[in-house]
């Protein structure tokens, strides 16, 4: 049941109609067809197949099982993939990679074949392969045939069609990229620094699922990855494995939790800790007894923005004055797609949209955060979408950060239970830039688009 989607990339219609091109400048007897082969034009033609990607559909046709999913996931990697969704559907099933945060269709297949996938699939990961009524976790360590070190962590859910399986990926050949290469500067860095430099309190990191929170705290551990400190963090899963770091995975079916692991760390002499997630009262007091004892902890939260964080806390039921003394930055972050460079270009913005940009950079009191002449001129870009891009007009992402700094005006209004926006404003007036200013700045500076800095974040009032 091969449908359209899988036929596409076979060139077969590009090429008739080059060849329709080509043959009216010869004489229209077929033997002139061999006397217009030397003058080719070299007009744009249809694009060639990923040749991946066509022994991808040679699996599929061909039934073999093994050699589709191994290519599935090369092929993963080679499009800077961060998930594989293999989806079972009514009539066929379809793979989709998550390429820069957006899932993109990339071929289909029969249903038939679907068990032998996912028996496969949980072969490599040590699943049960004859449990399908519940869900399963597994994970898997691959090796590509070009030589690519991978971690797959498997999920498995019953659908009414069958297993969806998803498989995150993490290449292990990736390096931590550096804090100004995640897109981190200006104030917002020199604030990071100077936290890193602390010698105890807890720096958090906040944001959806997915906004590279992890990948930013391990950038902090890196620069503070030394042979005179002992760090040991306590993590659901260890996503990324890096040398010179205790790394300890919780297992909650054997009551192995946060918490717990904190309080055995406390056991470990350490200098520096990291807990995976901040989820309950019990894993905040620990945190906050560990940095009251003399350690820097890292750990993260799920809220929408950096002040959010300390009415978080506080509903958890951590007391104000812990907070206080405890907390030295929160981080909070979001992923954007970078422009296409190829087909970049300026764009005229409608004078709505121009009025929400000025409101928020009026706000904006970081001195030299942005260059007076792109504030002036408020031009934007956008990109249509190009063979470099695969027309998405996007390559690659790049992170907008929130950096909260605190200092003696904010534990004043944290301890007297000041509301939200007073610590919000009190808090830019200090410096403090926002996710939709650092989004905004960046679109100025043609790093990203408008459209995808108020597709992350939050517009303000």
């Amino acid at each position: 049941m091969e449908n359209t989607e899988t036929q596409q990339p076979v060139q077969v219609t590009g090429t008739a109609q080059v060849q329709q091109v080509v043959m009216p400048a010869a004489a229209p007897a077929p033997t002139a067809v061999p006397t217009a082969a030397p003058t080719p034009v070299p007009t744009p033609a249809a694009p060639v197949p990923d040749p991946k990607l066509q022994q991808l559909k040679d699996c599929i046709l061909s039934a073999n099982v093994p050699q589709l999913v191994m290519i599935s996931i090369s092929y993963a990697l080679d499009l800077r993939s961060s998930d594989i969704h293999i989806e079972p559907l009514e009539t066929h099933v379809r793979i989709r990679y998550r390429v820069d945060g957006v899932l993109k269709p990339i071929v289909e297949y029969p249903s038939n074949l679907h068990p032998a996938v996912v028996s496969r699939i949980k072969i490599m990961s040590n699943l049960k392969i004859d449990e399908q009524r519940i869900p399963q976790d597994g994970r898997a360590d691959v090796t590509t045939k070009d030589g690519k070190e991978m971690d797959l962590r498997v999920s498995t859910l019953p659908t009414v069609n069958g297993e969806k399986i998803v498989m995150r990926i993490q290449d292990k050949s990736r390096e931590i990229p550096d804090l100004p290469d995640l897109g981190i500067k200006g104030i917002s860095l020199k604030n990071l620094e100077a936290a890193l430099a602390s010698p105890n309190g807890i720096i958090i990191n906040t944001g959806p699922t997915g906004s590279g929170k992890t990948t930013t705290l391990y950038s902090c551990l890196t620069r503070l990855n030394t042979d005179a400190v002992n760090i040991l963090t306590i993590e659901d899963p260890v996503e990324i494995q890096l040398d010179g770091l205790n790394q300890s995975q919780v297992h909650h079916d054997i009551d192995y939790s946060f918490a717990k692991g904190m309080r055995a760390a406390l056991r470990q002499d350490p200098d520096i800790m990291m807990v995976g997630e901040i989820r309950d009262k019990e894993t905040a007091d620990t945190a906050i007894e560990a940095s009251l004892t003399g350690h820097l902890v890292f750990s993260t939260l799920h809220t929408n923005s950096a002040v959010e964080s300390i009415t978080r806390l506080i509903n958890i039921g951590v007391q104000p004055y812990l907070i206080t003394s405890t907390i030295e930055l929160i981080i909070a972050q979001r992923l954007v797609r970078r422009i296409c460079e190829h087909c970049k270009r300026p764009v005229q913005t409608g004078p709505e949209m121009v009025q929400i940009v000025k409101n928020a950079l009026e706000h904006l009191h970081a001195e030299g955060e942005i260059d007076p002449a792109l504030a002036e001129g408020l031009q934007f870009y956008e990109a249509p979408g190009c063979d470099q891009c695969g027309g998405v007009g996007y390559h690659g992402r790049v992170g907008l950060y929130e950096v909260f700094r605190m200092n003696n005006e904010l534990r004043r209004l944290i301890a007297a239970s000041a509301s939200t926006l007073d610590i919000l404003d009190a808090a830019q007036k200090s410096g403090m830039v926002t996710l939709e200013q650092a989004g905004i700045i960046k679109a100025l500076e043609g790093v990203t688009t408008l459209e995808e800095v108020y597709r992350v974040a939050r517009k303000s009032d």
